[in-house]
């Protein structure tokens, strides 16, 4: 075999491998492929209770309770008129608040709660930084420091 055609096979080869690693690649994804389920998504194809998942949408206004142990909240995850209420045990971010966007990650329990472990509060385009925002002088931020 002359080496130019040597040279055209590995050549084929290699695209091969390469499309095949894509092809396997998107089929391990299938479902997974989404950034986060929403409300309404949840309510066309319910997930299996104890798939972890993540759960996606605004924070419903005036939904935030905080439990009595200071560490567990429940609140509702809204998207349109579909809703999923979801309990979190811990410190929530500080982006976190009614009428914002959430992702929260987790799994349903058996009743039907959406039991999350973490957290991830979304902003909006005009967020800035509170650092940028001093240097720019727009706003004046106050920032609380846990040292005395």
């Amino acid at each position: 075999m002359k080496a130019k055609h040597q040279r055209l096979t590995l050549a084929l080869l290699a695209l091969a491998a390469l499309i095949g690693a894509g092809l396997l690649a998107a089929s391990a994804l299938k479902d997974q492929a989404a950034y986060f389920y929403s409300p309404a998504d949840l309510q066309k194809n319910p997930v299996t209770p104890g798939k972890h998942i993540r759960l996606g949408g605004m924070v419903a206004d005036k939904s935030i309770v905080r439990q009595p142990d200071g560490v567990t909240i429940d609140f509702i995850v809204a998207d349109g008129p579909a809703t999923t209420k979801v309990r979190f045990r811990g410190i929530p971010p500080d982006l976190f608040k009614e009428n914002s966007g959430v992702v929260a990650e987790g799994a349903f329990g058996p009743n039907g709660v959406f039991a999350a472990d973490t957290i991830l509060a979304k902003h909006d385009e005009r967020y800035m930084p509170p650092e940028l925002a001093k240097k720019d002088g727009k706003t004046e931020h106050k920032t609380e420091s846990l040292r005395p």
